[in-house]
This record gives C-alpha cells, structure tokens and sequence, in this order.
C-alpha cells in the first residue's frame, strides 16, 4: 500500500485535529465533530473533579486523570505508608521508580544477590535503606505490591501469604493469580484490602512516559474492600506509580482482556499478519528490502502512529485515494476471516487454557533457555534481519 500523503487532505485533517485540541484546552472537555458523534468526553469548564466518557450516549465510563492527585495530595494521602514492590522486573522497575520520584516511602523486596537485587541497586536503590529481600520487605510494608511475574507468584504463594497480615493492602498488577486461584493456588486474604492497578504498557513505557509528564493509560479494580476505601486507594496508587489516566475494570475483565490482548492485535497476531503479508511478497518475487518496507517500516513509520496520535479516519484521510478506497473494501473480508480465530482465542482465555499452557511453560526450570531459543529462531527470520539493515539507515542510528 501507498502511504503517499496528499496535503490537501493532511492540512484538513490536521486543521480539525487542531480545533479539537483548542476545544479541549479552552473548556477541558471533548466533544467530537459530528463526523465522529460515538465518542464524548466531558468535565467541568473551570474546576476539574472527575471526567465522564459516554459511547453513544449509553455507556459511562468515570475516568481518573493525573490532574486529580497532584504530588502533594499523593504524599499526605499514603504519609503513614511504606510501600513494599516485590519483584523488580519490568513493571517493578517503571513503577518503583516513578512512585519514588513522586516522594513516596517505597522499598524493593527481591531475592539477595540476584540478577534483580542488582539491576535495583545500579538504579539507586540502597541496601539496608530501600532494598531489602523480600520477606523483610513485606514486613515493613503497609501496602504490598506482588509485581513477580505470575509464574513466581504462583511458586512464591505458600510463603508469601502469611506474611500479607491484617491491615496490609495487597496490589497486583494483572488479575492473572486471583482469578485463575485453582491453578495458580493464590487465595488472597480475606481480611485485607486487594486491588490492582494494570498499566496497558510496558514497565518501560510507564517510566518513559511519566518522565515525559504525560502518564500511561491504566486500568485499576477491587478484587476485596475491607476499609471501605479501597477503591480510592486504587486511584491514588495508579496515579503514583505513573499513569495518566484511569479506567474503572474489575481483575476478571482485566485479565481476560489482557491475555486476549496481547495474544491478538498487541503482539501474536500482529506478528502473523506481518510474517504472512512479508512471505507472499517474497514468494511472488518481490525483493527483501520491499517486502520489508511494504509490511513493517510503512506501518510502524508512517501509519500506526498516525492512528495513535488522532485515529483510523485521520490515517485514512491522510492517505491517497487509491489506498484508501482499497483500505476500506479489504477490511471487512480480513475482520470475517479473524474474528473466529479471535472467538478461539477468548474461549481459550476465558476457560484457563492460556493460563494453564503459561503456568505449565514458564515453571519449568530451563524455561529461560527454552524462550531464548525462540527468541533467536525470530531474530533468524528473514523479515527481522532486513528490518536490522534498514534500521541502521535512519539518521538517528547514525
């Protein structure tokens, strides 16, 4: 496809974008053209409170912004708290770190000596001080945050629970060991307060953009509410450890969507439909460079973040008439194709299928060797070797 963009239609399209931002800077609100009448967002014209989402005026979401829980706020709402990250992978490094930015008593609780032991301290992190192993984390903790990866969580459970005590908060990250309680074995308490907070990014993401003062989007939710507060102290702490806005969900919808997610459009079948799109034009005698740019540069280069930034009607407005016209009459055939595989997939998730198959990988002992190998056989694949060469030509790999 051609991504040829027409200044005719960019400077309409970009016109409209502009308006939309002056509206939302003039009144705080959103409202959309009526091009695009599913979609409002409103708030209060002076002082903020909270903002309501309403689709075609018959679901209402209540979203929480970072506005809300400046860092003053933050710091005298958890001032009697010491917060407990246990584990510090990828979302213990971006939210340790962010909520400590944000002035708040946050420790690390990992295992002594290890590879995470050490990458907290080249961040920072004091032995003795803020770094702890993890039993003697979770008993200065007030709050806990079990951010181990949910294999770990489910291995680390028999003894990890007797320590989470009464008048501790329990944090999860993803709804993964909750739910799935007769395969992972995690029962929580029941007499403390359990809740979560699901950034939809990266650890890295979480942390790049809150250094950014923007904040990532994320999902909070109450699995169990003992003090009568713990939703708003879901609230606090997604702000605190770096979103920037926040949608109500419950641990089984987050759950669901998440493994459902990231196994279709975020990862596995983006990766498909980039592997079968770059094998046909390789098969029907294009070259790698092409097959290349035509499936992967353009997209991640040109398109997706055009989608990002204003959305699929902006993209495709911005694109030429030909692309277009073909955009629109394939989509629909492509939808009919996948939304069975994408039904397969979420009876999968929703039995415990995926959450079995994951438990079952990622404890065996040589899982690491294992995801490695498969990691190498994708970086062998012809499509990500050109993409390697056509990286190293952008100015800023220069």
């Amino acid at each position: 496809m051609s991504a040829r963009l027409f200044s005719t239609a960019s400077r309409q399209a970009a016109r409209a974008a502009v308006a939309r931002v002056a509206t939302v800077s003039a009144s705080r609100s959103i409202s959309m053209a009526a091009t695009r009448p599913a979609f409002k967002l409103s708030a209060p014209a002076v002082a903020r409170t909270i903002k309501t989402i309403s689709f075609n005026g018959k679901e209402d979401e209540i979203v929480h912004e970072r506005a809300d829980w400046p860092q003053e706020k933050l710091l005298d709402y958890f001032k009697n708290d010491t917060i407990a990250l246990i584990g510090y992978g990828s979302q213990g490094y971006g939210q340790g770190l962010n909520m400590r930015d944000n002035g708040l008593n946050v420790i690390i609780g990992v295992r002594k000596d290890g590879a995470s032991w050490k990458a907290a301290q080249e961040d920072g992190w004091v032995p003795g001080k803020n770094l702890f192993d993890v039993n003697e984390a979770i008993g200065k903790g007030t709050i806990i945050m079990n951010l181990l990866s949910d294999a770990a969580q489910s291995e680390t459970w028999p003894q990890i629970k007797p320590l989470i005590t009464k008048g501790k908060t329990l944090y999860f990250s993803h709804g993964f060991s909750p739910v799935f309680k007769d395969l992972t074995k995690v029962e929580t308490p029941a007499d403390v307060d359990v809740i979560l907070v699901a950034p939809k990014g990266s650890g890295r993401t979480v942390r790049s953009l809150f250094k950014e003062g923007r904040g990532i989007n994320s999902s909070y939710a109450v699995w169990n509410d003992v003090t009568g507060k713990a939703d708003e102290k879901a609230v606090a702490l997604a702000i605190a450890v770096g979103s920037g806005y926040v949608y109500q969900t419950t641990f089984e919808k987050e759950v669901r969507s998440d493994l459902y997610g990231e196994r279709g459009c975020l990862m596995g079948g983006i990766h498909g439909m980039f592997l079968a799109q770059y094998e046909v034009l390789r098969e029907r005698g294009h070259s790698p460079s092409e097959a290349f740019n035509e499936t992967v540069e353009e997209a991640t280069q040109s398109l997706y973040p055009l989608i990002g930034k204003y959305g699929m009607d902006y993209m495709y407005d911005a694109c030429s008439t030909t692309a277009r016209r073909g955009a629109l009459d394939w989509s629909p055939k492509f939808k009919d194709a996948l939304k069975p595989v994408f039904n397969e997939l979420y009876d999968r998730v929703e039995d415990g299928s995926e959450t079995q198959r994951s438990l079952e990988f990622n404890s065996q002992k040589d899982y690491r060797a294992k995801f490695e190998a498969e990691l190498q056989d994708i970086r062998d694949l012809e499509i990500w070797r050109v993409g390697k060469e056509v990286r190293k030509l952008r100015p800023e790999n220069n």
